[in-house]
């Protein structure tokens, strides 16, 4: 990235930032806006950002005209030429804001955020994300799916249409009970199964590469043992074609729908699958390792993702929130070196600026304070 604009986002009126394409590290006081600036980033990928906020949300107080984010990049499609990126949301004659923002990319307005995808990776660790090993499955599914993204433009519209076409079925079977008309309910499974099968097989395929990569790698950084738990998956991991493990899935659909009816949702099917963790010097499940050794983990799979990114052409954009501060020296040191290895940019960001010190001058260094973002030497 070499440059960053934001409008009217979070505490930012108007802010614009010269990089010149090394790491940026982004120091101050809790509560100053660092924070905001890895979210304004986040949006320029699919999806909600890294806080899950409602687009109307992230807008400025008292702005009247929605919010922009916009970022000159240099991208492995367009050596020499920056592409120029913008998102957000502008307001309506009548002053209300759209639920849908609007993405545009070298000034041409798009249809949908899919199109940043195929251009742009993001990953992100934020604090919030301490818990992914301890808290429900959604976490991680999404997590998981923000990973296939980077690989997989087109995951995203695949999860949507199976997410749809089950919130369909489940509302037929609320409304109409046994009188649902069968053909519907039939057309209905069948579009669960298809877009289903192939967002499965994709996680299926990312935790295979993962797995992977991690074995090569024998750093600082724990190995986890990675597996995903769900009916779809397994059938899958036992080499049924996915043809077959469709029909099979239409088949279960079917037979459920009077449990699925009185349940009140799908009890089957990737929207609850679940991605399982142990860590495998010890053979301990995530969810019983300690937080320290959880944080280490997530930063091995992060990091994992982001070799087979450059493998693949494309080196992610990391943003990393408050994750030095958790990280011994020895810790820290093989991070600023991995960042480095990779050729990746990363947003990092913390409070004490001598965390640091060992990037040096391989990242601009800028201090935050109320919303004003000034560049400082390395420390």
């Amino acid at each position: 990235m070499r440059e960053l604009s934001l409008t009217d986002f979070r505490s930012y009126h108007r802010l614009r930032l010269a990089l010149d394409g090394r790491s940026v590290v982004l120091t101050g006081d809790n509560g100053v806006g660092k924070t905001n600036l890895l979210e304004a980033i986040s949006f320029l990928a699919p999806g909600q950002g890294l806080r899950r906020a409602r687009l109307g949300a992230v807008t400025r107080i008292d702005a009247d005209a929605g919010w922009a984010v916009a970022a000159a990049v240099d991208l492995p499609q367009s050596p020499g030429v920056a592409t120029r990126l913008g998102t957000g949301l502008v307001a309506a004659e009548d002053g209300s804001l759209s639920d849908r923002r609007i993405v545009r990319i070298d000034g041409q307005q798009q249809t949908g955020t899919g199109r940043l995808a195929e251009l742009l990776s993001v990953s992100w660790l934020t604090p919030e994300m301490d818990r992914l090993f301890l808290e429900g499955a959604s976490g991680r599914r999404r997590f998981l799916d923000r990973l296939v993204l980077g690989f997989d433009a087109g995951h995203g519209r695949r999860v949507n249409a199976y997410e749809k076409a089950m919130r369909d079925r489940s509302r037929l079977l609320r409304d109409r009970g046994r009188s649902a008309d069968p053909g519907w309910l039939d057309a209905l499974e069948a579009a669960m199964a298809e877009h289903g099968v192939a967002v499965a097989a994709a996680r299926c395929e990312m935790l295979s590469r993962l797995a992977a990569i991690l074995e090569q790698r024998g750093d600082v950084f724990p190995v986890p043992i990675l597996a995903l738990e769900g009916e779809l998956e397994q059938w899958l991991a036992d080499q049924r074609p996915a043809v077959e493990v469709e029909d099979a899935f239409c088949a279960l659909l079917a037979a459920s729908r009077q449990r699925d009816m009185e349940a009140g949702r799908a009890l089957a099917g990737p929207h609850r699958t679940d991605m399982l963790a142990w860590h495998k010097p010890t053979g301990m499940p995530a969810a019983d390792c300690s937080t320290g050794q959880q944080k280490a983990m997530l930063i091995s799979i992060v990091l994992a993702n982001a070799r087979l990114l450059r493998t693949a052409g494309t080196p992610p954009l990391l943003l990393l929130d408050e994750v030095v501060a958790h990280l011994d020296a020895v810790r820290r040191a093989a991070l600023f070196d991995e960042i480095e290895a990779l050729g990746a940019q990363a947003w990092l960001t913390g409070t004490d600026r001598q965390l640091f010190a060992g990037l040096g001058c391989r990242a601009q260094h800028f201090e935050v304070a109320d919303g004003i973002i000034s560049e400082v030497a390395a420390p």
